[in-house]
């Protein structure tokens, strides 16, 4: 029973072995362990990259259900799709021929503004005009756009790109759609002096003293709070709209009338946001919980904001759709410039304190310089949801104008392959179609920027960017995660191509 028990039995005369054995033992043991640990490590990846995948998936179904009309959804709702190819278009979405290299495609053919050449002048609805009074409405043109690279470059972001290939860049079309609300007077853009003299030459119509130059990118907070002490400096009695320069919307009309709602919410001292109605259970927006509704002459479907969500996972952005009590966040605000600086006081003192000393200084271009290269490095660098939205919701002085229009970031190559004209199952082409040859090909996108020929062959939903100094290839199940390869690019010395 005992060499049962104990199947080891050392030898007496040889004193080393049981501590011999021992070591032996304890390290065959650890050696064991550490294998053991490994695979579970490599399970775990698989496991998480598994549901990375299939995460992305489920999004895509739930999002194809409703496009397909299996899941109900009141009309306008949906992410603006672009018409049909016009017979005459860009073959690139590079307005400017100096914006990629020598190699790529022609220049653009330019489209003048839809609104004509009396593009500074109000718009019309019906016997009334449109534009409102005391209400300025400010563009961030800020970031690089890395989901859309290299499409999408640090010299030449997004906004200036013509991503739907009508002869407008996503800076123009903001421009036109919001120019009928304030006119030339008062319409402001702010961005950093990378892009100044491109914005310029795009918009020639916007003001020079209405072009904020920030000297560093401080994110939302910074950039809007700049406007909103200039402005207030300006004008104590102004209510300020911030509308992205990189967005994209459908239904002109719908938009402009919620707009002038939050105007009328914004005047009785809210910091009022526009909600887009969902069209699918998006897992890359913020989420806008409706609250209560208002009561406010000239503003009937506005309502508080009873939370901000961050953004949630495919199975949690259904549930949310589901409940029809969310909206998606679209970063759209409309406040009274003054209370913006309060609020941001009340959370943020010293951010405010420097934004308001630069406001002062703004118009005296001495000053201004001295100021800003004073304040302007010491500011935090925070996004205005986070600054102030989010605390002030808390406290009942958010409200929300729940919106119609059709809406998209264009946040990655996915969602502007859902803007972009196709046959079935074919894939989007940004730029010269006669530049791609595809057989067994289905869903993707393919943008041909070097004037070379993109051929494919058997592989469905690709991301296939070809520029003149860089190929890109992805899946558009992981093109949220082009941010990765910029990193690893900067990383790796190829700044140039950034």
């Amino acid at each position: 029973m005992s060499s049962l028990l104990s199947p080891f039995k050392p030898d007496a005369h040889d004193a080393r072995a049981p501590n011999t054995l021992s070591v032996e033992s304890m390290f065959q043991q650890i050696m064991t362990s550490l294998a053991k640990s490994s695979e579970e490590i490599a399970e775990l990846r698989q496991e998480c990259a598994d549901l990375r995948l299939a995460n992305t998936s489920l999004e895509r179904q739930l999002r194809d259900s409703v496009l397909n009309g299996r899941v109900g959804t009141p009309q306008g709702f949906l992410t603006p799709t672009a018409p049909g190819s016009p017979q005459l278009r860009p073959k690139t979405p590079f307005l400017s021929p100096a914006a990629i290299p020598a190699l790529a495609t022609p220049p653009a053919v330019f489209a003048p503004s839809v609104l004509g050449d009396n593009r500074v002048s109000a718009a019309y609805q019906g016997d009334q005009i449109r534009e409102i009074d005391g209400f300025y409405v400010v563009i961030p043109a800020g970031g690089a756009g890395t989901r859309l690279w290299p499409l999408s470059r640090e010299n030449h972001p997004k906004f200036l790109l013509d991503l739907t290939l009508k002869g407008r860049s996503l800076i123009q079309a903001t421009w036109d759609r919001l120019l009928p609300l304030t006119g030339q007077l008062r319409t402001a853009v702010v961005a950093g002096p990378s892009h100044v003299r491109s914005i310029h030459e795009q918009l020639p119509d916007l003001l020079p003293q209405n072009l904020f130059c920030e000297p560093g990118p401080k994110d939302s907070m910074a950039a809007i709070g700049l406007a909103a002490a200039v402005l207030a400096k300006r004008d104590p009695d102004a209510v300020i709209g911030s509308f992205a320069a990189d967005h994209m919307i459908a239904g002109d009309d719908a938009f402009l009338s919620a707009v002038t709602e939050a105007v009328h919410v914004a005047r009785q001292g809210y910091i009022t946001t526009i909600g887009i109605a969902p069209s699918h259970p998006s897992t890359g927006f913020g989420y806008i919980r409706l609250g209560e509704r208002l009561r406010i002459e000239g503003a009937p479907n506005a309502r508080m904001v009873s939370s901000f969500k961050e953004k949630p996972d495919a199975r949690t952005a259904a549930a949310y759709i589901a409940t029809g009590s969310y909206r998606w966040n679209a970063g759209m605000f409309v406040v009274k410039a003054t209370v913006l600086l309060e609020n941001l006081r009340k959370y943020k003192p010293s951010l405010a304190d420097g934004l308001v000393k630069i406001g002062e200084a703004w118009d005296d271009e001495g000053a201004r310089e001295r100021v800003l290269n004073d304040v302007w490095p010491s500011l935090e660098k925070i996004p205005i949801d986070n600054a102030v939205a989010e605390p002030a919701a808390q406290e009942g002085k958010v409200a929300v104008v729940p919106a119609t229009f059709g809406w998209d970031d264009v946040g990655d190559f996915s969602s502007l392959a859902d803007l972009l004209p196709a046959d079935a199952s074919q894939p989007r082409i940004l730029g010269d179609s006669g530049l791609v040859l595809t057989e067994q090909v289905a869903g993707g996108i393919v943008v041909p920027g070097s004037g070379r020929l993109v051929a494919a062959l058997g592989v469905d939903d690709l991301v296939i960017v070809d520029m003149p100094d860089t190929l890109m290839v992805t899946t558009r199940a992981r093109s949220q995660e082009v941010k990765k390869l910029v990193a690893k690019a900067k990383s790796q010395g190829w700044k140039t191509l950034l």
